[in-house]
């Protein structure tokens, strides 16, 4: 997979800023989702996995969610997509162990998670609904690892760059990912130069007029 070429502190608003400009709208997950702690921020590509109800356990309920978890990857962002499902939770402490170690990003789920103190204590970045302590066994089971989901509102497909922090979850499709990163690199120096030259005293008028960046 090619590399998010983000530059260092480019915003989740900076992002969706760009996506406008280059005329792909909706990219943007429903507010509900939300970082497990302020300051939290993922950045990389999307790994998919979509939850459908079911009301039987089965034989081996976490096969498919092992599978999933070991094609897990540098980089990658786990989105966790369940109709936002709220019925269990879908990510806990050992999940999010398993991914730091395999240098995974972060995750973001369309529902709730568990474990949350000590997934916190793991440093882990992760991005849902909320908390909720029910396993997923006999009430929910994975339906496809590695298509296309929608989260939260969002379609994302396996590849597409995530960016998740305190503003919200953004999602750059791959066919537009080289000028939406453009864009959002561009913006992110101008947004800079824009904020010192207010700090040092000039005015809206002035700088929207210099670089056309508010």
């Amino acid at each position: 997979m090619r590399t998010p070429l983000f530059d260092d502190g480019v915003s989740a608003a900076q992002v969706s800023d760009s996506l406008d400009a280059a005329g792909v709208r909706g990219q943007v997950l429903d507010a509900v989702v939300r970082p497990l702690r302020r300051g939290m921020r993922a950045v990389g590509r999307a790994h998919t996995i979509q939850f459908a109800p079911v009301e039987r356990d089965e034989d081996d309920p976490y096969r498919d969610f092992i599978r999933f978890m070991d094609t897990l990857g540098s980089g990658d962002v786990a989105v966790v997509s369940t109709g936002g499902n709220p019925r269990t939770a879908y990510w806990g402490e050992l999940f999010s162990a398993a991914a730091k170690g395999r240098g995974a990003a972060g995750v973001v789920c369309d529902s709730y998670v568990r474990d949350s103190v000590r997934i916190l204590d793991l440093d882990f970045p992760v991005f849902s609904a909320g908390v909720r302590p029910l396993d997923y066994r006999a009430r929910m089971r994975v339906v496809s690892v590695g298509e296309p989901v929608t989260c939260a509102g969002v379609r994302v497909a396996p590849g597409d760059i995530v960016l998740a922090e305190d503003d919200g979850v953004v999602v750059v499709p791959t066919t537009a990912e080289d000028g939406v990163v453009a864009r959002a690199n561009a913006r992110a120096r101008a947004e800079s130069t824009v904020l010192s030259e207010l700090l040092a005293g000039a005015t809206l008028g002035e700088v929207w007029a210099r670089h056309g960046v508010l």
